[in-house]
Order: structure tokens, then sequence, then C-alpha cells
């Protein structure tokens, strides 16, 4: 890691831009060269050609799921490395890697011992999820999620009474997960390395409906209720209307019939975690 490009988000979880401007002069102090820096989505993210033209070796990713997202998106094919930095709010993916959340202990051991590591994703389509896949009426709760998030309640009223009323109505069915009672009021699907991790809430009543609310809203709805766990390597939406999914947080509707399944990088990721 010589040469990097700093990609940030300064309205996602703690990427600030003053945080970001200490992580840059960390950089810096480890004789790091900064070619570039990216504020998304106000700026456009940067393509494989570009950072080879800027002789960038390394992407630095300081941000919220989305954002890290549709940056991994954009760098699938790159041959460059990329450094995830927890920026967000529950930072999976940099605990996954790094096994901490101290952006500057990251960036030091990076520039000491890192390594190139693969990571497995759940994929529908062109759509991918490297933290989680939420499937569902849950996951109807992004829009008043995002509103609470930006700080102003305008609009959510309309945002929970739309939330609230797809979650009391019918849940969502699969088709090839062993174990899975139909009608599942949300879904999480997680990628391991042989499998896809699936976690279901069934939510019926009133007491359990408002805490699911409530937890989507403020933090880990899986804790929300009772979780039915399995396991399966690919399945299927079913019904006859398209569902309403969640990649990293990120929304995308899934026609009927589609196909969940996994993928896997090459060894795109740095890694400071023992081999």
């Amino acid at each position: 890691m010589k040469t990097v490009w700093f990609i940030t988000n300064p309205k996602s979880g703690t990427a600030t831009p003053a945080k970001a401007k200490a992580l840059e002069t960390i950089c810096n102090e480890h004789g790091l060269t900064l070619a570039g820096r990216t504020a998304f989505p106000d700026e456009p993210l940067p393509t494989a050609r570009s950072l080879d033209a800027a002789g960038v070796d390394t992407a630095v990713l300081f941000a919220g799921d989305g954002t890290i997202n549709a940056a991994v998106t954009a760098l699938l094919d790159w041959q460059g490395a990329i450094l995830i930095l927890p920026g967000g709010t529950m930072n999976l993916l940099a605990k996954l890697l790094h096994g901490g959340t101290d952006p500057a202990k990251i960036i030091a051991a990076a520039h000491d011992r890192a390594r190139k590591t693969a990571l497995p994703f759940a994929q529908v389509g062109e759509n991918r999820a490297f933290v989680g896949l939420i499937l569902g009426p849950a996951a109807s709760w992004v829009r008043a999620r995002e509103i609470v998030r930006s700080g102003s309640l305008r609009g959510l009223g309309r945002a929970l009474k739309h939330a609230w009323s797809r979650t009391f109505g019918k849940g969502i069915r699969l088709e090839g997960v062993p174990g899975l009672k139909p009608g599942a009021q949300a879904v999480l699907v997680r990628a391991e390395d042989d499998r896809l991790d699936i976690a279901a809430i069934d939510a019926r009543d009133f007491r359990s409906i408002t805490r699911l609310g409530w937890e989507w809203l403020t933090g880990d709805w899986v804790a929300a209720s009772e979780v039915t766990q399995c396991h399966a390597t690919s399945f299927r939406t079913a019904g006859k209307k398209p569902a309403l999914a969640l990649f990293d947080g990120e929304p995308a509707m899934l026609e009927p019939g589609s196909e969940v399944r996994m993928g896997r990088t090459r060894d795109l990721f740095l890694t400071t975690r023992e081999q």
C-alpha cells in the first residue's frame, strides 16, 4: 500500500469531514501518497481506469454500508486493493477484516502487514449484498429509517404509516429454504464461506410489530424477536408480485421467482487479521 485514493460519504455514519481529514493526515504520516479523494454521492466514484491512470494501488473506503457496496461493485474488476475503514453504524465488514474499529490503528496495521483476501456476497442479478440482504415487509421501514437518520421529521408520519401497514400484511414466501415457515415479516440473508445464512422473523402481534419497527429504526432488528435460522446455497422468492429488498441498506425491487445465490470476489480486500 503506497498510493491511495480516499472515498468517503460525509452523510453516512461516523464518516465526518473532520475525521476523514484526520485519517488523510495519518496516511501521510505513514508515507502514503494521497492521489485523490471522492465525497460520494455528491461526486462520482472513481473508475478502475482513472485509479490506474493516477497510479493508485489501494482505494480506502471510509463510509457506511451503502457507499461501500457502491464502491466495491464499481471496482470489482480492478486489479488494485480495497481497504475498508469503519465509517458507518455497525461496521460489520471492518470488524470482519480487521477485528477492531479504530481507523488509525487499521491504517497503521495495513501499512505494515496487510494481505489480500476475498469476501462472499449474496447476489440477485446485478445486485450484491456484502453485509446483508433484507427481504420481506420489514424492508419497507427503510424510508422511515433514512428520515430519522437525516435529522428531519418531514414525511416521517407518512413513511411510518406505510411501513406499519405493510408489516401487518402478508409476509414474504421463499422457495428452497428447508425449515423456514412461510410468511416471515423480515428475512436477513448473510453470505458465509460456503452457504447463505438465513434468519427470519415472524412478528404477528401488536407488541412484536412495534418492537420490530422500533429496532429497525434504531438498531439491529434481528434482536427484535425470536429468529428462525436456516441455511441454503440458493433459493428463490415466491409469489406473483415484485418484492422490496435491501442490499446493504440500498433498496431494489425483485421480480417474482428471483434467485438469491452466493458469489465471491477475487482477493480484493486488505485484511489485517492474522492468517
